[in-house]
């Protein structure tokens, strides 16, 4: 396993970050399967475990909590919040009302005091950026996060809280968690740029690209993946960018062919590659996933290996750009531009 630090805070963390979004009904993991990943992933080096509130209604971090108990000092101990928790209207977003609440919430399932990188979710456009680090930065103070980051922010609202925290001498955001694969390379024309700008880890998260790059994925199999299930609209080859991705795909497992490498390992290879990433996320949902991707912790791929992945998906492209989750909700939601 290779190890780097995160950000400029000195943190020192593992090049690959077990995401827990599996964890619970999303993945239908019990206890016993998750504490059994847990086990193997710091047996295999890796020190960051990653969950948010809303995974599985919070079931992910009670699961956590479990897993963890008796070793949590030896842990980067990452959790997020914004996107809902029920039905009722404020109990969302990154008002601070909500996050002194969701963080009290969070500490209680994971069983701990504190969380070492607290992140916001989604960007919130109801809420100020001086409200919400503003809340962070008391959180910070009072000891229940040691950092806190962003996940999955444009490029220009990245810029724009970074302006806030100066302007307002509040505490930064220190990392940023957007998706990243080798078939969603978008990223690289702005945010990665950004990030590196301000000293930003970048977590990334979906590096086998929702198992697109996972090797059960080729032409004339069945798609069956574990989020094929609940998205079918994002694996029915009848959809061109699904076409293209598969198409890139059966180029790429060449590639890994002739490099004597997995799937995996190229797809985990390539993410952990740039400069720019700190640690890929991956999200294991079994004992035989884990090992699958751990096998890929110290994959260096060559410069021709890399130039040939340019060649199939080339720098800065989104094979799937609708699915970036950080479009403006003016242009998702017609109400927010015609008000």
């Amino acid at each position: 396993m290779q190890y780097r630090t995160l950000g400029r805070t000195g943190v020192q963390v593992s090049s690959l970050a077990l995401g827990a979004m599996n964890f619970g009904r999303i993945g239908r993991t019990t206890q016993d399967e998750a504490t059994a990943v847990v086990d193997a992933a710091l047996e295999g080096g890796i020190n960051v475990i990653d969950t948010a509130d809303a995974y599985s209604g919070g079931e992910s971090e009670e699961m956590v909590g479990k897993a963890i108990a008796g070793r949590r000092d030896d842990i980067v101990l990452a959790t997020k919040a914004t996107l809902p928790m029920g039905d009722e209207r404020n109990h969302r977003g990154s008002s601070r009302r909500w996050l002194v609440t969701s963080l009290d919430n969070s500490l209680r399932r994971l069983g701990v005091d504190h969380v070492d990188l607290y992140q916001i979710h989604r960007w919130d456009p109801t809420t100020g950026d001086e409200e919400t680090l503003s809340a962070l930065t008391d959180l910070q103070r009072a000891g229940k996060i040691r950092y806190f980051g962003s996940s999955t922010f444009p490029a220009y609202r990245i810029v724009q809280a970074q302006w806030a925290a100066r302007e307002h001498h509040l505490s930064r955001y220190v990392t940023e968690q957007p998706s990243y694969s080798i078939l969603q390379r978008g990223i690289e024309t702005h945010v990665l740029p950004v990030t590196e700008e301000y000293g930003l880890g970048v977590l990334a998260w979906s590096p086998l690209a929702s198992g697109w790059l996972s090797g059960a994925i080729r032409e004339g199999r069945d798609i069956t993946t574990s989020r094929s299930a609940f998205m079918p609209q994002r694996f029915d080859t009848a959809i061109p960018s699904n076409r293209a991705r598969l198409d890139a795909v059966e180029q790429l497992a060449e590639v890994a062919d002739e490099a004597g490498l997995t799937m995996i390992q190229l797809a985990l290879g390539f993410v952990t590659a740039h400069p720019a990433v700190t640690s890929a996320l991956i999200g294991p949902r079994t004992l035989d996933h884990l090992h699958s991707q751990l096998a890929a912790a110290d994959t260096v791929l060559t410069a021709d290996v890399l130039d040939a992945i340019d060649t199939i998906v080339a720098p800065g492209t989104d094979l799937a750009a609708h699915e970036k989750n950080d479009t403006p909700p003016a242009l998702l939601d017609p109400a927010l531009r015609r008000r």
